[in-house]
């Protein structure tokens, strides 16, 4: 790793962090609190930069979540921090409502010339969420259909419109009706998909190009140019999501470029950001946005009130000058496979690894139930507490005992993601798969990974 940077020396007691935890279990969320101390990932920190993150007590963790993909250029990079000085500097426009924003045209032109295919128009906001709430609408209003197909282990956000995108329950249970008019399908299943589109009542078919919180699922060789020919034949849009995987995140600028499938609409939010400046993108053809913003009148019908806003236009710009300087999709490819290789070298033969997959920096290693009586008995048990707990106690022994971050995805709790940032090195990729390897190997014994972890677990049924 890098050398540790000069941090700095104020407001750093224990006091101090102590109350600022008060304050946010007080008055934002208490039920994170409890579980980050359940987990001992209640973390104070004092600096990040690139793939580190580094504590107030002196340590420092390797980075391999990205804040879920946000951090594709690593934390605060130089770049991204000077476009936001300077633009802050110029004291210009920056979110009058009233003017033509004077970057928001060179972005959206830079976008779809990233992009490929026939998108030429963008709606920007604020979000993932909010991205695909707009791509629904503009799917919408241009087939004249309600209906919504989305895949079996979709994740695409958390606003009403999005939940109704989703199948798993978890995450719809107590808010009620969302949008009518949605059907499920199973991912990678043509025929699934072709029965729905022959009544011609969908608008849209909504998906991942590879599916992240499902398990870093990948579609079959044709499943998306198929979806494709299927889609045009019916009048059906295809929706791609990249929300994480655009930005190079799995080695080409988008996901579906490696299936050579070209959107009608697309949805990029996360990485666009520069990790510091909230922004997203839907970029479409020329025709579909014309159904909404068709006359004068209707020049404001679908607004978002930080759209546009010049430093997430200008960090946007910076995002896309840093990919290409740097190099970064030709690296992402490179030490992703680098790193599923050595993770297949390392544990690939272990009776709980099913699979290492993914592509660039964007990796699942799958695990199964064990065979081994002495091994599924705590493994058993695990899973009637909560089907997240074997997982979820991986990530805390990386975390506490290897100063790795990372996370389980959350619709498949038996895989675990790998998504460093695209600027990690060589060495940082070998020490988190030989702190992995050590970790899972650890699981395979029958003695410290499993005592502790039921220890865990019985703390969370008292909770």
């Amino acid at each position: 790793m890098s050398a540790v940077p000069q941090l700095p020396t104020a407001d750093l007691s224990d006091a101090s962090y102590a109350r600022s935890q008060e304050d946010y279990e007080a008055g934002v969320n208490p039920q994170w609190v409890r579980l980050l101390k359940l987990l001992q990932m209640n973390v104070s920190y004092a600096r990040c930069l690139g793939a580190e993150l580094f504590a107030h007590d002196g340590s420092r963790i390797l980075d391999c979540l990205s804040g879920y993909c946000v951090h594709n250029l690593g934390h605060n990079h130089p770049a991204i921090l000077d476009a936001v000085k300077d633009e802050l500097d110029r004291c210009g426009p920056a979110m009058l409502q009233s003017h033509v924003p004077e970057r928001a045209g060179e972005l959206a032109k830079r976008l779809c010339q990233a992009a490929g295919g026939n998108l030429t128009k963008v709606f920007f906001c604020s979000s993932g969420s909010e991205g695909v709430e707009a791509a629904i609408k503009f799917a919408r209003a241009h087939t004249r259909r309600s209906g919504l197909l989305y895949a079996e282990g979709a994740f695409h956000g958390l606003t009403c419109g999005a939940l109704s995108l989703m199948g798993d329950a978890f995450w719809k249970k107590g808010f009620g009706p969302l949008l009518p008019d949605t059907h499920q399908i199973r991912f990678n299943n043509l025929s699934d998909l072709e029965e729905r589109l022959k009544t011609r009542s969908y608008a849209a078919f909504i998906v991942e190009p590879i599916q992240g919180e499902a398990g870093i699922r990948l579609p079959r060789t044709n499943y998306l140019k198929e979806a494709r020919s299927l889609c045009e034949r019916y009048g059906t849009l295809l929706v791609l999501d990249e929300v994480q995987t655009g930005f190079c995140r799995t080695g080409p600028f988008l996901a579906s470029h490696h299936y050579s499938v070209n959107a009608d609409i697309l949805i990029l939010a996360k990485a666009m950001s520069g990790g510091l400046i909230p922004s997203a993108a839907v970029l479409m053809r020329e025709d579909i946005y014309n159904a909404v913003y068709g006359s004068l009148k209707r020049s404001l019908i679908h607004t978002s009130t930080f759209s546009e806003n010049g430093l997430a236009m200008r960090v946007g710009l910076a995002v896309l000058d840093t990919l290409e300087q740097e190099n970064l999709g030709d690296r992402s490819t490179q030490l992703g496979n680098y790193m599923r290789q050595r993770l297949r070298e390392e544990i690939g033969d272990l009776e709980m690894v099913a699979e290492i997959r993914g592509e660039g920096l964007f990796s699942g290693i799958c695990f199964r139930p064990p065979e081994r009586l002495g091994l599924r008995l705590g493994f058993e048990t695990f899973t009637k507490i909560h089907p997240a707990m074997f997982g979820q106690v991986l990530v805390m022994r990386l975390f506490r005992d290897r100063h790795i971050l990372t996370q389980i995805c959350g619709n498949n709790f038996m895989v675990l993601k790998l998504a460093p940032p695209l600027i990690v090195s060589e060495a940082q990729v070998d020490l988190c798969v030989d702190a992995i390897a050590d970790v899972v190997k650890l699981a395979h014994s029958q003695n410290l990974f499993w005592a502790e972890a039921l220890g865990l677990a019985r703390r969370v049924v008292n909770l």
